[in-house]
C-alpha cells in the first residue's frame, strides 16, 4: 500500500494541505556558511527547549548541519518570500549564497537573518533517521523574536500570508 500511495501523490497533495511557517536553517563549515528554506521546523519541548527539523539525508546541508552541530534558524516573514525562494533553489553555488541576504552572527557564531521574526540559536542532541530524512533534534541556546510583519507561510506548495 505505501509504494502505491507514495506513485499515486496523494500523500504529497494531502500534506500540502497543512500551513506551516517558513524558516531558513543556517550552518558554518570550515568557514562556509550554509543554508537552506525549511518548513519541516517545530517545537517539541519548553523544558528542555527543544525544537526539531527534518532534513534530506542525501543533502549537502545536511552533511553541513551533522558537521556543525550548532545551527541558527530564522522565522521568515511574508516580505521574505525572494529569500525563501533563493534558498531553497536547487543547484545554487555554495559559495556566497548569503550575499544577497541582510544577516549577523548570534552570540554562538551562527548566522541569522537580520529582518526575521524570530531567531534561535540551537545545538544538535539527537539524530533519528526517518525514511530518507533524518529528524534532527536541537537543544534551543537563545531565542529572540521582534515584531516585525505577518509570517510566511508554506500552504498548497507555495509560499503565501496569512491574509
Amino acid at each position: 500500500m505505501s509504494e502505491e500511495l507514495r506513485a499515486s501523490g496523494d500523500l504529497r497533495q494531502a500534506m500540502s494541505r497543512l500551513a506551516t511557517g517558513v524558516t531558513v536553517v543556517t550552518a558554518t563549515v570550515d568557514g562556509h556558511d550554509h543554508a537552506m528554506t525549511a518548513n519541516s521546523f517545530t517545537s517539541v519541548s519548553l523544558d528542555p527547549p527543544l525544537v526539531l527539523l527534518c532534513v534530506q539525508q542525501e543533502t549537502g546541508f545536511h552533511d553541513a548541519l551533522t558537521r556543525a552541530g550548532q545551527w541558527g534558524v530564522s522565522i521568515l516573514r511574508e516580505e521574505d518570500r525572494p529569500t525563501a525562494a533563493w534558498l531553497s533553489t536547487f543547484g545554487r553555488p555554495l559559495q556566497g549564497q548569503l550575499d544577497r541576504v541582510a544577516h549577523h552572527r548570534g552570540e554562538t557564531g551562527v548566522v541569522l537573518l537580520d529582518a526575521a521574526l524570530a531567531t534561535l540559536e540551537c545545538h544538535t542532541v539527537q539524530q533519528h533517521v526517518a525514511g530518507d530524512h533524518v529528524i534532527v533534534v536541537a537543544e534551543v541556546l537563545r531565542a529572540r523574536h521582534a515584531d516585525r510583519g505577518q509570517p510566511l507561510v508554506y500552504y498548497r506548495s507555495r509560499y503565501t500570508s496569512t491574509r
